[in-house]
């Protein structure tokens, strides 16, 4: 093998790593989204920035309490004010405490979720 050969493909393998993970990591992200799209407008009709005054708040429609408990703060005071990546990444902490989408009982077994 010549070292222009060897020099090719050293390019090849770079080029792949570093195309592959972003690629894969957006993937995930427009995987794992989608289902919490599917379970806001199952929530709140897709509103994430919903507040009808019946102490739920946000697309997913969180109580101040778990909104605070896991962290929701950080971003906003009430759940209905933080954007939707912020909701989605205090529901992503919260089912992962759990373990599956029991948080959301109804929504979850309407979209078939592990509850």
């Amino acid at each position: 093998m010549t070292t222009r050969s060897v020099l090719r493909i050293a390019i090849v393998l770079v080029a792949m790593s570093t195309t592959a993970v972003p690629a894969a990591a957006a993937a995930e992200h427009r995987e794992s989204t989608g289902v919490w799209e599917r379970l806001a407008r199952c929530e709140s009709g897709g509103n994430w920035h919903i507040n009808t005054g019946n102490g739920y708040y946000g697309g997913l429609q969180f109580m101040r309490g778990t909104w605070e408990a896991y962290g929701g703060e950080r971003y906003a005071r009430y759940p209905h004010r933080a954007s939707k990546t912020e909701q989605i990444t205090v529901a992503r902490g919260l089912r992962e405490a759990h373990g599956d989408y029991g948080a959301w009982p109804a929504c979850a077994r309407e979209l078939g979720l592990p509850r």
